[in-house]
């Protein structure tokens, strides 16, 4: 397959069949060594030592140790349904509560956008601190955005090791966004983006004296959190998106890489049109327990086993972990059915966000390129939801160099997670205790950084046994273009069969609002909508087996009190029959892990076989300008770019904030390691002395940072010269020398505490330059 798509349709598609057959194949084949690998993994850690145990020999022994398995086993059951009834039973009372936020920690409701004059089911929750933390309100406060993925609010705060947690310890103002589980009539996605930035303009009169508020998108909540600072960038200070995706035709497409079938699930099911029909069956609401069931569809090991087998293996001390989470994951929400076509046609299929084709509700694009402030992108490897493709492609599409993001004045930092999985990257504790709690005071001084692109590295300090880790941050300067070359090994020709996807879905949706919709609407009603969602998969597994429903399970509350009151746990570890019964549990994971493997090869294949058939290549084609992917390439001449000539032709231009500016960089050392200390240091350091250079637009000095950035790393020498011409007011040179005469007494402003030879000789030649 070539990159431009241009030459004869049968002959892209020939080419592009035979690289399908071979990915499928070697796909196959992997899954059948990972089968075998497991099913041999078991045999020798569980079944081989159980062969060579004298159990077998000794039918005494093995006559008790099938008594204490049958004992043990029964009782373990007992408990599990029971632990099952309580889920139930939890879901039954939260529903009759009207599924509440599901938040850690006590809050009061601020602002209540369902009373507004354009209501929406959202508000603006105050984080009511625990007893123990002092909450700094100078300190910049946050503002967390959950995502409308299925469930009620609370994945951003679900536990004390949290994003609210970690923010809380550090003494910030923490607000949370939240939603109800009803949405209000006629509400839409861009009204929902109005009210927030109303909610961001009240934490910022909240906090007159603090930094603009760092807000955090928690996955579908990243692409909000882009089009709210898009939408006003001045009341934003720093963004950090977990987990978002907003590159939505990216994804990995060769061995090893990872499987990410969610991608093609758009165009498998013929664009848009299936999520309309849901929402129009469902009475104008879409019903958030399609979302819950698509995750769980990825990993069915995990859904119909794994995590129950947990429950029953640890069945004295797992039920309350998996209850608290079963809360929130039962707890499920609606969405209109405008929203959901929305998202699903701008967002999932058209790959709309970073294009600047979404305007706001008063007709201004939402063009993400007017985000100036510095955003935190984390992203994992083990993440089949939001694939690091996704997190990041995004960047290569708006910029064009990475001098591009430096003439912008932009600071983008990626942090990369090596396994976790989607849900990990928002409710693991072990996430929260290291990565979050890193990023807290990286967000409080991000600003320190120049402009560019850089990946944050956490290395854990060596420490003495029994003491918690303590970890080093620093941050490594990346070029676009090597990034975007690393993440994508096909140069992202495989996201041209989208732009199919997207002419099919435009057609099969018009074709359904013309013919079917009119039909379905007419005969749909709240009480078949109500039925169609109490009769939900996900609904039905918890009611099922609730008191309510399911008088077996009355019967056996008092028997699993019983139980659990005599409880004596059997110790499993030498219990031959447990032995088995673990190599049975691994076996039984092991098969529908292969079976999910090869359900995913089949469903990339299938999709790549459609959409780069002779008629789908016709359709990418159809377009010339069609939305391929702009890479970022090597330029032989970086100085002739535009952005690099533009600062050139503004060399003289800034004054007094633009020489300070380009002093600083001058003075600091290149390749310097750049680590978090540094950063404080210099921020700290800069700070004191700021109110020297008198009021300025933060906005303004992010311009003037990016284009010194360029000019001090492409003509050094040029800008020293022209320092003189920045400084022509005998005020400027006069505040200008004041400023750098305190900062070079602070001892404290340089890591090492005074200025290396080749500072010092800088320092030497900007004076006789400027006369001083």
């Amino acid at each position: 397959m070539k990159n431009d798509m241009r030459t004869k349709p049968f002959t892209i598609s020939q080419v592009a069949a035979g690289k399908i057959s071979t990915l499928l194949q070697k796909r196959i084949t992997d899954a059948e060594q990972t089968f075998s690998h497991s099913l041999k993994s078991t045999y020798e850690r569980n079944i081989k030592p159980l062969i060579n145990t004298s159990f077998f020999y000794q039918p005494m022994q093995l006559c008790q140790a099938w008594q204490n398995y049958v004992i043990d086993s029964t009782e373990r059951s007992i408990l599990f349904w029971d632990t099952l009834r309580q889920r139930g039973d939890n879901y039954l009372a939260l529903k009759d509560e009207g599924n509440p936020p599901l938040l850690h920690f006590d809050y009061e409701i601020l602002l209540d956008a369902r009373k507004f004059d354009k209501p929406v089911n959202y508000a603006l929750a105050r984080i009511l601190p625990p007893d123990g933390i002092t909450i700094d309100n100078n300190k910049r406060p946050y503002i967390i955005i959950d995502p409308r993925a299925g469930q009620v609010p609370g994945i951003g705060g679900f536990k004390d090791d949290s994003q609210v947690g970690v923010a809380l310890r550090a003494r910030h103002p923490v607000y949370f966004v939240i939603f109800f589980p009803t949405p209000e009539p006629n509400q839409t996605i861009l009204d929902v983006t109005d009210v927030e930035d109303i909610f961001v303009k009240k934490v910022c009169e909240l906090h007159p004296n603090s930094s603009k508020p760092i807000i955090i998108g928690n996955c579908q909540g990243g692409w909000a959190v882009m089009m709210l600072a898009a939408a006003n960038p001045k009341d934003v200070g720093v963004l950090l998106l977990s987990g978002s995706p907003l590159s939505y035709w990216g994804g990995a497409w060769t061995s090893g890489k990872g499987n990410n079938p969610m991608r093609y699930a758009g165009g498998l099911m013929g664009g848009s049109w299936m999520s309309s029909l849901a929402a129009d069956l469902g009475n104008g609401y879409f019903d958030g327990a399609y979302l819950v069931q698509n995750f769980e569809n990825l990993n069915p090991a995990n859904t119909l086993w794994t995590k129950y087998r947990a429950v029953y293996n640890k069945i004295d001390t797992e039920p309350p972990r998996f209850l608290d989470f079963e809360k929130w994951w039962g707890s499920l929400s609606l969405m209109n059915g405008k929203e959901m076509d929305w998202i699903v046609q701008n967002l999932f299929v058209g790959n709309d966000l970073w294009t600047g084709k979404i305007r706001a509700n008063d007709g201004r694009p939402l063009d993400i390129r007017n985000v100036h402030c510095p955003i935190v992108i984390f992203a994992s490897l083990g993440d089949n939801i939001t694939p690091p493709q996704q997190a990041f492609n995004w960047i290569a599409d708006i910029y064009s160099s990475t001098d591009e993001i430096k003439a912008r004045g932009q600071v983008i930092v990626g942090l990369l997670h090596e396994s976790i999985g989607h849900l990990g990257v928002f409710v693991s504790g072990k996430v929260a205790r290291k990565e979050y709690k890193e990023l807290v005071p990286v967000l409080d001084n991000i600003e320190a950084l120049n402009p560019g692109l850089y990946g944050m590295k956490i290395t854990e300090k060596s420490v003495k046994n029994g003491q918690d880790p303590e970890y080093e941050v620093s941050f490594v300067e990346y070029r676009l273009e090597d990034i975007a070359k690393q993440l994508n090994k096909y140069e992202r020709v495989d996201e041209q069969p989208f732009k199919a996807v997207e002419v099919i879905s435009e057609f099969n949706q018009k074709a359904y609002e013309l013919f079917a919709q009119p039909i379905v609407q007419a005969y749909a009603s709240e009480n078949t909508a109500e039925l169609i969602r109490e009769m939900h998969p996900s609904r039905i597994e918890k009611w099922a087996v609730s008191s309510a429903f399911n008088p077996f399970m009355n019967m056996l509350q008092p028997i699993a009190a019983k139980v659990r009151a005599n409880r004596l746990p059997t110790d499993r570890s030498n219990n031959p029959f447990a032995i088995l019964e673990e190599a049975i549990s691994e076996t039984i994971e092991t098969n529908l892990n292969l079976y999910r493997d090869i359900r995913d090869t089949i469903t990339e294949s299938l999709f790549f076989s459609i959409y780069t058939s002779p008629f789908g290549i016709y359709l990418i084609q159809k377009d010339n300008k069609s939305m391929e992917p702009r890479e970022p390439h090597k330029i032989k001449d970086p100085t002739k770019q535009p952005v690099v000539q533009q600062a050139l032709l503004d060399i003289n231009k800034g004054g007094l904030i633009a020489a300070v500016v380009r002093t600083i960089l001058l003075l600091e050392k290149d390749g310097e390691h750049i680590t978090l200390d540094y950063l404080e240091t210099k921020k700290e350091s800069v700070q004191k002395y700021l109110h020297l250079l008198g009021s300025f637009e933060i906005a303004d000095v992010r311009q003037i940072r990016g284009r010194e950035e360029l000019l001090c790393y492409y003509y050094p020498e040029k800008s020293l010269q022209t320092l003189p011409k920045l400084l022509s007011k005998p005020k400027d040179k006069e505040t200008y020398i004041k400023f750098f005469s305190l900062l070079a007494e602070d001892t404290k402003a340089t890591t090492t505490g005074k200025l290396c030879a080749q500072q010092q000789r800088l320092v030497e030649k900007i004076k006789h330059i400027l006369n001083v």
